[in-house]
């Protein structure tokens, strides 16, 4: 110990005297955009003031105009966009030249506790505390000046050009409006406002002083203020502490802050990196929801161990196209509810995992699809936000591209993950009763049959016309060479070709054939009743009698028309599946229900189908053109609607003074505003000054 005492010997003891005259006044001010060996102690002064409660300041300087760094033209022509032609008592720059700046200041932290100016002197060391440290940076506020002026000149070039008949017609009436009683939850929220702040901050009156220069004999005088002015003992009581005591104030113990198991929604790598590998990745995914493999590696800390990485990921993510997608019960813990409608969790993570299961193939997801789901739509559009972005005509597409990279270097995972996902797909088959080539989403040629556009229908022809053309050719030859030996009553047979004649309706021209198997006699999206059991074989009526439809899912329909009145099948379909997610478990009423049963059912529900004319560019699917409205309530408005519906079995959209008119027409002139504005909210929307019925206009 004595050793150690000889080896770092005590040189010198030093007093330390607080002084305190200046405690409450004494600012340090920085100046970060100039090098210290470039002061302004000799550049002139003009002027300064200070917001005492706001700690600010502001310093205006001269600028040496006669510099033979100063730019004179720059100068006069700011000065010119500043205080324009007229010479005021108020220009900024009153010599018609920009010859000063303005400095005004910021905090550079708002605990001034640790700091103070010290000032050493006989052997005894005088330490003053800071009120505050201020950076003081140059003010631009003329330019705000110069924009306003440029915007008076233009208004009043533009008034005056204006005569005294136009200004008269700008005057308007005036509403006065009495403000309602404000409640302490919005007093709360203007109080913190940022506008409510500035105008508090505005509200401080400048206090002006008196700069003295550094050797200024009053600033001599000020700083002998910065001695400590008693120095006895007995009142300098501040620094009167026992070793421990001084060494605890400047040692302080350090108390252990408990770290948050994650930030909510900012994420600070620093506290994620001290956290444990498992919940690291698992902050991580719930933050990102979608991610690659070697982008969750390089937020890591470097040098993680891929292997340990694989191993936690399993537990929270889900492989989808080689990206790692977070699990449903990670983002919806048990007993949860969705903050948009309350959903329990246990229907959200179902109706999370048939969405993420169509990705798992295929990477878009379909319209029809996302709204069969189960939860409302915004949880619905959760779902797909988080992890897929909307194309225009396709649905939605996964967020990022497959990464095979992934899936060759870790075939063990990928077959891991593919066994995971088979044991999900089968309990949400007992749920939503499809089966797995619905979630794979395999090609049917037959449905696909029915969406057979004129372009198709045109090749079709012209592939069967080249199949047909040796045939056809040989007819012709033959008929050629029958020509010179048979007249027409000659023993030469002429072959006609005999074509099926259709049951259904009649049409001009039949391009299909029987290799290409492409259906038609679809009416608006809507089959026909011979061609209904060939285009739903998995509808369940290959030729087996249909069942009839449930008193429950009848109430079900005709209480869902005669709230909405209008609706295409897609958007049937989507409430129904709606109404099963928010069913018990195990409840059987609506098992098994058909598309073709669903249409039957809205048919004796005193609904018809309308007819609407889809233009031949229209992208809507088959569900989307089969539009269905209630004809029949027992209402005397029912004889309104049915005019409406007549209108647009001719027009696919219709301005309101058409529909007016022919509702005057069919009814006379009892027909009021209010009858219109009625009828419009119930079976409309408006777009671009043009009425379309629900349903049918496409985003």
């Amino acid at each position: 110990m004595a050793s150690e005492e000889d080896d770092d010997p005590i040189i010198q003891e030093i007093d330390v005297y607080l002084a305190k005259s200046l405690a409450d006044k004494l600012y340090l001010f920085q100046y970060p955009v100039r090098p210290s060996s470039m002061t302004y102690d000799d550049v002139t002064h003009l002027s300064a003031k200070i917001k005492p409660k706001q700690q600010k300041v502001e310093l205006e300087m001269a600028i040496n105009t006669l510099s033979p760094n100063y730019c004179r033209s720059k100068g006069e022509q700011i000065a010119l966009n500043v205080d324009g032609t007229t010479s005021e008592d108020s220009n900024t720059y009153s010599v018609k030249m920009m010859d000063k700046q303005t400095f005004t200041s910021i905090q550079s932290t708002t605990n001034t506790s640790r700091y103070a100016a010290a000032v050493f002197r006989k052997g005894e060391l005088h330490i003053t505390p800071l009120q505050g440290i201020l950076q003081m940076r140059p003010s631009f506020s003329y330019l705000d000046k110069a924009d306003g002026k440029h915007r008076e000149r233009e208004a009043a070039n533009e008034g005056g050009d204006s005569s005294q008949d136009e200004v008269e017609e700008d005057v308007k009436a005036v509403t006065v409006r009495f403000s309602r009683p404000e409640s302490d939850q919005a007093r709360q929220r203007r109080i913190l406002s940022y506008d409510f702040l500035q105008k508090k901050q505005a509200e401080e009156p400048w206090v002006y002083l008196h700069y003295h220069g550094l050797n200024d004999g009053r600033s001599d005088h000020e700083r002998q203020y910065l001695y400590c002015q008693a120095m006895g003992g007995s009142e300098n009581t501040e620094l009167v502490k026992t070793p421990k005591e001084y060494l605890a104030m400047l040692m302080p113990p350090i108390t252990e802050e408990k770290m948050p198991v994650g930030p909510s929604n900012v994420l600070s790598m620093a506290q994620l990196r001290t956290l444990p590998l498992g919940d690291q990745v698992k902050t991580l995914l719930k933050n990102v929801k979608v991610i690659p493999f070697a982008n969750l590696m390089g937020l890591l800390t470097p040098g993680t161990d891929s292997t340990a990485v694989l191993r936690c990921i399993q537990q929270v993510a889900l492989l989808v196209q080689g990206n790692w997608v977070v699990k449903s019960d990670v983002l919806y813990p048990k007993n949860s509810c969705s903050p948009h409608s309350g959903v329990p969790a246990e229907v959200l993570c179902r109706g999370r995992d048939f969405v993420v299961g169509h990705t798992v193939y295929i990477p878009t997801i379909s319209h029809s699809t996302s709204s069969c789901t189960g939860p409302q739509s915004n949880d619905v559009k959760d779902f797909l936000e988080h992890m897929a972005v909307p194309r225009i005509n396709r649905g939605w597409e996964f967020l990022l591209p497959s990464d095979s990279d992934f899936i060759k270097k870790h075939p063990d995972v990928a077959q891991r993950q593919h066994m995971l996902w088979i044991g999900i797909q089968s309990k949400l088959e007992k749920v939503f009763n499809f089966s797995k080539e619905d979630l794979v989403s395999k090609k049917d040629p037959q449905t696909e049959a029915m969406h057979v556009s004129g372009e198709q229908r045109l090749k079709a022809a012209h592939e069967r016309a080249r199949q047909n053309q040796p045939s056809l050719q040989k007819d012709l030859s033959a008929r050629r060479q029958g020509k010179g030996g048979a007249g027409p009553s000659g023993g030469a047979a002429v072959r006609v070709k005999e074509e099926p004649v259709s049951d259904g309706e009649d049409e001009p021209m039949d391009t299909s054939s029987s290799s290409s198997a492409l259906p038609n006699g679809l009416v608006n999206g809507y089959p026909s009743a011979a061609t209904s059991a060939a285009l739903n074989p998995h509808n369940g009526h290959g030729g087996t009698p249909m069942p009839s439809p449930s008193p429950e899912l009848r109430d079900f329909v005709w209480n869902m028309f005669r709230k909405q009145h209008v609706l295409t099948l897609s958007e049937v379909k989507r409430l129904f599946n709606l109404h099963l997610a928010s069913l018990p478990p195990g409840d059987s009423l609506f098992h098994s229900i058909s598309d073709r049963l669903l249409q039957d059912t809205i048919l004796m529900s005193h609904c018809k189908q309308i007819l609407v004319p889809f233009p031949a560019q229209s992208t809507a699917a088959a569900d989307e053109q089969k539009v269905f409205a209630v004809w029949e309530t027992g209402e005397t408005f029912d004889k309104h609607r049915q005019v409406l519906y007549e209108i647009f079995m001719k027009n696919y959209r219709v301005r309101r003074n058409v529909i007016q008119t022919r509702l005057t027409q069919e009814m006379g002139d009892q027909v009021t505003k209010d009858d219109v504005d009625r009828l419009l909210k119930e079976c409309c929307v408006s777009f671009g000054g043009m009425w379309y019925l629900k349903g049918t206009l496409q985003s």
